[in-house]
């Protein structure tokens, strides 16, 4: 075998020594350089990372992309998920921020589309604890057009998870202030009693009554304004079929015969111009007339009076209809189109129909309205309760220590001059940070007894085999209960209003060795 050095002259070989191996490059070997074999070792490397850490093949489309607008986005990344129906049909490929608004991009592949134009997207926690979140996607209605790629869902059609800290905010101090404000306020409205000063000036039907009374005696009126409602839209149905479109037809003829007799209907204007005229110049003797039928006067007054009134007005307005008259024709002409168009409206299909089914939901709402009387005055003896009850009974400042310090002192570590309220909502908001489960369990509290060196003892009342007792560890004697308790349950009386029964007291006197009081245990040996 002839061998050659990389300038192609022929190379002597000594035949003392061993062969050269061919497979050294610039011996035999003729192929890629080593340096070409290294590039190609690092673009697969390179290209191999770059697919672990991406996650996607470059310059490759995403495919079928939606635009959503949400107002936060929480703690939404790229990646994260798309469900329908608890099922993956792609994920969140961009999150950018537009104004005030957050701009969430994601893609849907072909076993999720269509979504249509009202879909609408909510951003859901994966696990009990917050983060970790996805897009809970709704397709939409079939009969919605369905959307095009890069559409876009408007931010009334999306929502965000509640966060644990927005719960724990929507009962600040000021707010829990305000609402009782609000329904100390609304209490008094309905309560008052109104002074000599302000009855000045009132109605005398309603002057001395309370806004509560006032309301409940408008509601009288209530009952027979909606019967004689229910009367007048059956009037106006007619006795059969089709005669409200009679009377605008009968209308039509006439206004077209009066067409064709305009100078007699300006006569007819005229004269009655004069007779209004006549009678308004001996309206005193008119008067007088009509003074001598007594017994027709009587139940006529209002009407003939309301006439009387009306008079002078109408006949202005007769002489400023006298230009208006002269338009009546092309009116008429001009109105006989709509008048073509009204008559299919009035037909059973369209407004005849919607006239009996008014003619149907009136008597309800009669009813309705009868009824809610006994609603209002429920509500006037729940504000009274709230208003002489509640309210008080949660402003009721509660003494721990039994009188050992004033109120507005306290020892060392313990508060004072808590109201009754104030420690009922901050026992909620203790319950609710102490009863937090860590785990996907679900929430759980945990009580336990303070531990101690004396052992005390409390009568359990559901009793039971060997159960009569139930024991625990304290750190001192236990003095008593306050108030007192008892066994004696109080009556339930339907009969006597919330607002009469006295506030209950809740720092009264302690209660010592009665039946049910907490004491320390005997010393014989607990079974």
């Amino acid at each position: 075998m002839a061998l050659f050095s990389r300038d192609k002259r022929p190379v002597k070989r000594d035949p003392g020594k061993p062969a050269p191996d061919p497979r050294i490059y610039g011996r035999h070997y003729r192929g890629p350089s080593p340096w070409v074999w290294g590039l190609i070792v690092a673009v697969i490397i390179g290209a191999g990372v770059y697919l672990a850490f991406a996650k996607r093949i470059p310059f490759t489309s995403e495919g079928f992309q939606l635009n959503a607008q949400f107002e936060n986005a929480a703690t939404l990344r790229e990646t994260s998920p798309v469900r329908i129906a608890g099922v993956n049909v792609g994920k969140v490929t961009k999150v950018e921020r537009e104004g005030d608004t957050v701009q969430v991009t994601f893609s849907v592949d072909e076993a999720g589309q269509p979504i249509h134009s009202d879909a609408t997207v909510e951003i859901r926690p994966r696990l009990f604890l917050e983060g970790n979140f996805f897009l809970d996607l709704d397709p939409g209605s079939p009969s919605a057009p369905a959307l095009d790629d890069g559409g876009d869902i408007p931010v009334t059609q999306t929502a965000t998870a509640v966060q644990i800290d927005e719960v724990l905010s929507a009962l600040q101090a000021p707010t829990r202030k305000n609402l009782q404000r609000a329904l100390s306020g609304f209490g008094t409205a309905l309560t008052y009693e109104p002074t000599g000063a302000d009855d000045v000036g009132q109605d005398p039907d309603v002057a001395g009554e309370t806004g509560a009374e006032a309301l409940n005696q408008s509601l009288r009126y209530g009952g027979p304004a909606g019967r004689d409602t229910a009367i007048v839209n059956e009037a106006l149905l007619g006795e059969s079929g089709h005669d409200l479109s009679g009377l605008i037809r009968a209308q039509r003829v006439l206004f077209g015969r009066l067409e064709g007799h305009e100078t007699e209907l300006q006569g007819l204007i005229t004269n009655f111009n004069v007779f209004a005229g006549a009678l308004a110049a001996e309206s005193d003797n008119l008067s007088e007339t009509i003074a001598e039928l007594a017994p027709t006067v009587e139940e006529a007054r209002p009407s003939l009076a309301a006439l009387s009134d009306a008079l002078p007005p109408f006949r202005a307005l007769a002489i400023e209809l006298t230009p208006s008259i002269e338009e009546l024709p092309a009116t008429i002409d001009a109105a006989n189109p709509w008048l073509a168009q009204v008559r299919p409206l009035l037909r059973k299909s369209e407004l005849g129909g919607l006239a009996q089914l008014l003619r149907k939901s009136t008597p309800p709402l009669a009813e309705t309205t009868v009824a809610s009387k006994e609603l209002f005055t429920s509500s006037e003896g729940f504000a009274r309760c709230v208003t002489s009850n509640l309210v008080p009974t949660g402003d009721i400042v509660i003494d721990d220590n039994g009188g050992a310090y004033p109120f507005g002192q306290g020892a060392a570590g313990v508060p004072a001059g808590v109201t009754n309220f104030q420690e009922f909502l901050s026992t909620l908001v203790n319950q609710a940070g102490t009863g937090q489960g860590f785990d996907g369990n679900g929430t759980y509290l945990r009580v336990n007894t303070g531990g101690g060196s004396v052992l005390s003892d409390m009568a359990y009342p559901p009793g039971g085999f060997r159960n009569d007792t139930i024991f625990g560890n304290t750190q001192a004697n236990v003095l008593g209960t306050r108030p007192t308790f008892t066994s004696t349950v109080p009556p339930y009386r339907t009969d006597v209003a919330c607002h009469t029964n006295p506030l209950p007291d809740v720092n009264g006197t302690g209660g010592t060795g009665l039946p049910g009081d907490v004491g320390p245990a005997a010393p014989a040996t607990v079974p």
